[in-house]
């Protein structure tokens, strides 16, 4: 199964943003535990290549390792030699997009109004980031898919249990889901940890419902 093929079944990607060398591998075994399969960790952290590295190293075929907050091309080769596995943007370059899919990465730059999504999709994006999701609500997703059924979307930002659902429902093939599954800042125990799994595992299930319904 390809990574996008994973990423549009179980859904959920989950965004780690601001963590360390000595928390990513126990964030991961968390998501792991709780049922995700994919993750992005953000390009601004601090010795981002050395966290990808070791998050590949320890949880490469089990989870897609992505990066994410990727701004231009330079960033996105430094974290695809690290291993990154696919590549997330807040915004689209299409410079980035070039250098990903020389590399045979697959890009999910970010996008809002329909001009930029189908400007990505042409650029060679995989999928497209719609972003920030919650500036418009779950119904946008819909006017968006109606007339653009083949690109494949994802909704960020603002992605909650409450609404995850109804953007699913509305044409996102996924969802990006940052500080209301993954708060680093709160992550000090054992027992913080085991809510991370638990969070995590609410999420898969809750999207897993949406397809039985």
């Amino acid at each position: 199964m390809s990574l996008i093929q994973t990423i549009s079944e179980h859904k959920v990607v989950a965004i780690i943003r601001k963590a360390d060398e000595n928390n990513i591998i126990p964030i991961l075994k968390a998501l792991d535990e709780g049922g995700v399969k994919a993750v992005e960790i953000t390009a601004e952290t601090p010795r981002i290549t050395n966290l990808i590295e070791k998050a590949v190293a320890e949880y490469g075929g089990k989870i897609g390792i992505g990066a994410g907050t990727v701004l231009d091309p330079e960033t996105a080769r430094a974290v695809i030699m690290a291993g990154a596995e696919f590549i997330v943007s807040p915004t689209l370059n299409t410079e980035t997009l070039k250098l990903t899919n020389r590399y045979g990465v697959l890009n999910i730059p970010g996008a809002l109004t329909p001009t930029e999504i189908v400007t990505a999709y042409e650029h060679g994006a995989g999928m497209v980031k719609v972003f920030p999701a919650d500036a418009f609500g779950p119904k946008y997703m819909k006017n968006v898919h109606g007339p653009l059924p083949h690109i494949p979307l994802m909704a960020t930002g603002g992605v909650t249990l409450d609404n995850m659902n109804e953007f699913i429902a509305h044409g996102s093939k996924a969802v990006g889901i940052g500080s209301n599954l993954v708060n680093v800042s709160k992550l000090h125990t054992r027992e913080d940890y085991d809510n991370l799994a638990l969070q995590a595992s609410r999420f898969v299930t809750m999207q897993k419902e949406l397809n039985l319904s």
